[in-house]
């Protein structure tokens, strides 16, 4: 198939960041690309062949998006799987799967998978609603302290919530849910698996991340993880035996918990390019964009190795502010060797919304770090007014 400069095309669910940076890739390649996404606004609609508006939910909309194109791919799992299903059954190459995604989308079918399936997970409990929760809570069943997860549609953060007393369920959606128990661990890896059409199997180095205490977002990624190597080694197996179970086509993030005793621990999966892996960019030879290219169109997956140390600081929006984004002290960033920075395009910022990311490559590690220090104390993600 000559997939390049020919009007093959390449259908998008999702104009988000995600899908902002793989469409620079089909842009290297001369792919013809046709986004679909709910928002006017949406940070892919400039940079994709033909951009069309509609919700990812509805069948109908995702029906006939999907009969315009040649293949089909997700930047964001929220998407209506019954068009899905049906237009994989008409010939169209759908990747990842509606069976794959099926089993992902739902956070509590996830982690019954990972049981199911002998992946070492945390203990979890299902519960229809917030009521039920309550009531296993009065019978015992439960006990805090625990993790709460809406079941769908969570993101970024949102639809996560450690609750140690009855005053913590005040405030949470009356939704279906899980309850996991916490697990005391020492730090959070993730590692990206990219699997071809055709089975070809590549993993991205292990990462660490570290978090913002308030508001369960990532907000540095380093690659290589300063782990040992016998436990990067375990973290990579259980990726490639989590990835091996989904049998998904693409690129699959594995979000793992290293606990005190040096157990890894799945926490949740995402099929697609994650932010786990944006430092790929600049610090790998060949980015998780492209390799989620690669893989969907059954090429020759490329070399998943850093070419250097490589840090990954998030973009979010300050606290108290709300409004016409400003990036304050972008120029004094931008002028510090193996700083760069990814504006996603977002005309609004709000409180702790992802607006961007910053990538810091360096040939020595301690240094990177210490650059991204000062990158995050730097530039501030703010609007013309505050709140």
């Amino acid at each position: 198939m000559n997939y390049f400069s020919s009007d093959f095309k390449v259908g998008i669910l999702g104009g988000g960041q995600l899908g902002k940076m793989l469409l620079a890739e089909t842009r290297k390649f001369d792919i013809q690309t046709y986004i679909l996404d709910p928002s006017d606004e949406t940070p892919s609609q400039f940079g994709a062949t033909k951009f069309f508006r509609g919700i990812l939910m509805d069948f109908d909309t995702v029906y006939q998006f999907g009969k315009m194109v040649n293949l089909l791919t997700i930047e964001i799992e929220n998407v209506n799987l019954d068009a899905l299903d049906k237009l994989e059954e008409e010939g169209l190459p759908v990747y990842p799967s509606p069976k794959t995604l099926r089993l992902i989308q739902n956070k509590g079918r996830q982690k019954d998978f990972y049981v199911q399936n002998n992946i070492p997970t945390s203990p979890h409990q299902r519960f229809i609603d917030l009521n039920d929760l309550r009531k296993s809570l009065e019978k015992d069943e439960l006990e805090f302290p625990f993790v709460w997860k809406c079941a769908q549609f969570g993101y970024d953060g949102n639809g996560v919530k450690i609750c140690r007393s009855a005053l913590d369920l005040v405030k949470l959606p009356d939704v279906e849910c899980i309850a996991e128990q916490m697990v005391p661990f020492k730090n959070e890896l993730a590692v990206i698996v990219a699997r071809s059409v055709s089975g070809e199997v590549k993993t991205y180095p292990v990462v660490e991340m570290e978090f913002h205490p308030e508001a369960n977002q990532v907000e540095y990624v380093i690659c290589p993880a300063r782990i040992e190597e016998k436990v990067a080694q375990k973290a990579t197996e259980i990726a490639l035996k989590v990835s091996e179970a989904f049998n998904h086509v693409g690129l699959l993030a594995v979000e793992m918990f290293q606990t005190e005793d040096d157990e890894i621990l799945v926490n949740e999966v995402a099929p697609r390019p994650h932010n786990s892996g944006h430092y790929s960019i600049e610090a790998s030879y060949t980015s998780q964009f492209e390799n989620h290219l690669r893989a969907i169109l059954d090429l020759p997956l490329g070399n998943t190795n850093s070419k250097v140390a490589g840090i990954m600081v998030n973009l979010v929006g300050e606290e108290g502010f709300s409004g016409q984004v400003v990036y304050e002290n972008i120029e004094k960033i931008m002028a510090i060797n193996g700083v760069t920075p990814h504006i996603y395009g977002k005309r609004e910022t709000r409180p702790f919304r992802k607006m961007g990311h910053v990538t810091i490559v360096n040939e020595n590690m301690d240094e990177a770090r210490k650059i991204a220090e000062e990158v995050k104390n730097s530039i501030r993600v703010i609007s013309g007014q505050s709140q």
